[in-house]
C-alpha cells in the first residue's frame, strides 16, 4: 500500500516506514558528552556484514547488541537489521539493483545516525510534536488516502504487516524534521535581487525555458573544512562510482550503494524538475547531455556530484494564469499553544469579524505571521506559491467568504478578496526565479547543515567487534 506524503519531505514516507525505533534498553557503558567531542571513527575503514540468519544461541546476544553510539543515545543490532530488510523490501519493489550487502548496511546505518542526531537537536532545542499534533497529522494522511477513519487506515495497515505503533513514531519524526529543516534553513534563507538577475540572465542565455528534465542524483559529501586528503578521498569515491557507472553498472545501484544524499535508498531518484528549479552547475552540464547519459564529477561547496539526465519533456506553463487576492490570520501552535487552544482561539475570531469586526484590525491584533502589520494581506498569489492546504482551502472559497484552515504552521483563518486571470508578467517571473532559486539553495544548505550537525557530534562505531563474534 502506498502512503501519500503529508508534507514536502515526507517523499520517502512509505520507505522510511520501515524506520521505526523500539525502545532502546542497552546504554553504552560510557555515555558521551553530547556535542562534546570529535567524530569518531568512520565507518568506511571497517567491514560491515550483511545480516545473516542467526541461530537461536546467537540471537539473544546479538539482537540486543550496541553497534554504535550516538552522543548519549545508542544503535542497536537489532533496529539496524529491521531496517535493512525493511529497506531491501522496499528496493525489491521498486525494482532497484541491491548493492553489496555491506555497502547498504553501511548506507543504512549512517541514515539511522544522522536521523537520531535531527531528534536529538530537536529534543535540547524545545521543538516537539505532541500526540494531539501527531493524531491530526496522522487523520490527515488516512483521508488523503481515502480512509474515512483512522481506525480503518491503521487497522489496513496491520493488514499489510506493518506496525502502527512504529509508523505513528516515524510520521512524527518526519513532522519533528520538517520543522527542524524550517526553522534552522529555510527561515533564514536571503535571496537578494541581483541573484534574481543573474538567474533570469543564464536562463535566457541556456534556453529550454519551460523544460522539464527527469534526474538521478549521486553525491558524495565533504566535510566541513575538510583536508586535501580527505577532499582527495571523497573525489575518489565520486569518481569510482562514475567509473562503475560507464562499465554499465545500474544507476540506481550505485546511488544506493555510494550516495550521501537523502535520496540514496530511492535509487538517487530526483523525479521531474523544472529546467529554471536547477542550479546553473548541474544546467551546464544537463546541456551537454541526452537522455540516458550521465555528467562528469562536479564539485560544488556540498561535495561532488554525478547526474544523470533520465529524459525531458514540455513543461511551458499557460500564458494565462488564475490569481486570488487573500488575506489571512494565523495563530501559531507549539507547546506553549497546543493545537486545540490554537484553533480555539482562531474560531473567536472568526466569530468577532462575523459580527462585524474589521478583519484588517483582527490580524493587526492577533496574527502572528509576517504579513499581520498589512492587515494579513497577501497581496496576489499564485497556485503553487503557499503550502497545499491553504491553497486548497482559499482555492475553495468565493470573494468575500472567510474559511479556516489548519497547515504545519498553525491555524489560519483566511478571506478571499478578488480573483483574476492575468499574463504572467515581468514580476510573476521574478518571484518563479525567487522560488526556484530557493529550492536549490535550501537544499544544499540543508546538506550542510547535516554536515555541521554531524561533526559536532560524538559517534563511535560498535559494529566490526560485535560481527567478528
Amino acid at each position: 500500500m502506498q502512503i501519500k506524503p503529508l508534507l514536502l519531505c515526507c517523499a520517502l514516507l512509505v520507505l522510511q516506514s520501515a524506520y521505526g525505533a523500539d525502545e532502546i534498553s542497552v546504554k553504552p557503558a560510557k555515555a558521551a558528552s553530547k556535542h562534546g567531542a570529535q567524530l569518531g571513527g568512520k565507518p568506511g575503514k571497517e567491514t560491515l556484514k550483511a545480516v545473516l540468519p542467526l541461530d537461536p544461541q546467537q540471537q539473544a546476544g546479538a539482537l540486543d547488541s550496541v553497534i554504535a553510539v550516538v552522543n548519549d543515545d545508542v544503535i542497536t543490532r537489532y533496529e539496524l537489521n529491521e531496517h535493512v530488510r525493511m529497506v531491501v523490501r522496499q528496493l525489491q519493489k521498486q525494482r532497484t539493483p541491491l548493492p553489496a550487502p555491506e555497502v547498504l548496511e553501511r548506507q543504512i546505518l549512517e541514515r539511522m545516525i544522522t536521523d537520531l542526531l535531527q531528534m536529538q537537536f530537536a529534543k535540547e532545542s524545545g521543538l516537539r510534536v505532541d500526540d494531539t499534533q501527531l493524531d491530526t497529522a496522522l487523520t490527515r494522511i488516512a483521508q488523503q488516502n481515502n480512509f474515512p477513519t483512522l481506525a480503518e487506515f491503521r487497522a489496513r495497515l496491520e493488514a499489510d504487516g506493518m506496525d502502527f505503533k512504529k509508523f505513528r513514531e516515524e510520521i512524527r519524526s518526519e513532522i519533528i524534521s520538517t520543522r527542524l529543516r524550517e526553522r534552522e534553513v529555510d527561515s533564514k534563507l536571503i535571496i537578494s535581487d541581483s541573484e534574481v538577475d543573474n538567474y533570469l540572465a543564464n536562463k535566457n542565455k541556456m534556453g529550454g525555458a519551460g523544460e522539464e528534465l527527469h534526474l538521478a542524483h549521486i553525491l558524495v559529501v565533504v566535510p566541513e573544512q575538510a583536508s586535501a586528503e580527505k577532499i582527495q578521498v571523497a573525489r575518489d569515491r565520486a569518481e569510482q562510482a562514475l567509473k562503475q557507472l560507464k562499465s554499465g553498472t545500474d544507476f540506481s545501484q550505485v546511488a544506493a550503494g555510494v550516495s550521501d544524499a537523502r535520496d540514496a535508498l530511492k535509487g538517487g531518484d530526483l523525479g521531474w524538475r523544472a529546467n529554471d528549479s536547477l542550479p546553473p552547475l548541474f544546467l551546464a552540464e544537463l546541456h551537454k547531455l541526452n537522455p540516458g547519459q550521465v555528467s562528469p564529477v562536479m564539485r560544488s561547496p556540498t561535495g561532488f556530484h554525478i547526474i544523470k539526465l533520465v529524459g525531458k519533456r514540455s513543461g511551458n506553463a499557460p500564458v494565462v494564469i488564475n490569481q486570488t487576492h487573500a488575506r489571512h490570520i494565523l495563530i501559531k501552535t507549539s507547546e506553549i499553544v497546543p493545537e486545540n487552544e490554537a484553533k480555539k482561539r482562531l474560531m473567536e475570531i472568526k466569530q468577532r469579524i462575523e459580527a462585524g469586526a474589521d478583519f484588517a484590525e483582527q490580524a493587526k491584533r492577533y496574527s502572528q505571521d509576517g504579513s499581520a502589520q498589512q492587515g494579513g494581506d497577501l497581496d496576489w498569489l499564485s497556485p503553487g506559491q503557499t503550502v497545499s492546504e491553504f491553497e486548497g482551502a482559499m482555492n475553495k472559497l468565493q470573494p468575500g467568504m472567510i474559511g479556516a484552515v489548519q497547515t504545519q504552521f498553525g491555524w489560519h483563518l483566511i478571506q478571499v478578496l478578488e480573483r483574476r486571470n492575468t499574463d504572467v508578467s515581468e514580476q510573476q517571473k521574478r518571484q518563479q526565479a525567487r522560488v526556484s532559486i530557493a529550492t536549490f539553495k535550501s537544499d544544499e544548505l540543508y546538506q550542510d547543515w547535516l554536515r555541521q550537525l554531524r561533526d559536532r557530534a560524538f559517534v563511535e562505531y560498535r559494529i566490526a567487534e560485535i560481527d567478528s563474534r
